[in-house]
């Protein structure tokens, strides 16, 4: 399977797969909602994932009305939350890994922390 990320296509061709203007992809460039990569004469190449964020964008404007403000806004949060979503899985794998090591004095099944002894109790309602 080929890159996601290598820059295959131009702007022509990346028009005519998703039935929109060329323009388009210059205004969506130009708002910030795509980063497609450049050659050294600075002609634009779209990537596998730069074609996916545009249909992302489109499915956003055309099947759910949103405004480019609108995309913006909810792009930038994806952008966030994958990316707190790759440092969590990084931190988890880290911890098993720490965890995992022999002569850090804990056994197999042993928590890195102790639970709280008690009961639990509800909390009165308001």
């Amino acid at each position: 399977m080929a890159d996601k990320g290598k820059p295959l296509y131009l702007i022509s061709v990346v028009a005519d797969m998703l039935k929109i203007h060329p323009q388009t992809l210059r205004l969506y460039e130009r708002r910030g909602l795509i980063r497609p990569s450049r050659t050294l004469g600075r002609t634009r190449l779209y990537s596998a994932e730069d074609v996916e964020e545009i249909q992302r964008v489109l499915r956003l404007t055309r099947d759910l009305g949103v405004n480019l403000a609108g995309v913006e806004i909810i792009l930038k949060m994806r952008r966030r939350m994958l990316e707190m979503q790759r440092q969590t899985e990084d931190l988890l794998s880290y911890v098993r890994q720490e965890s995992g090591r022999p002569g850090d004095g804990r056994g197999a099944g042993e928590a890195l922390v102790k639970a709280a002894t008690g009961s639990l109790r509800k909390l009165d309602d308001f």
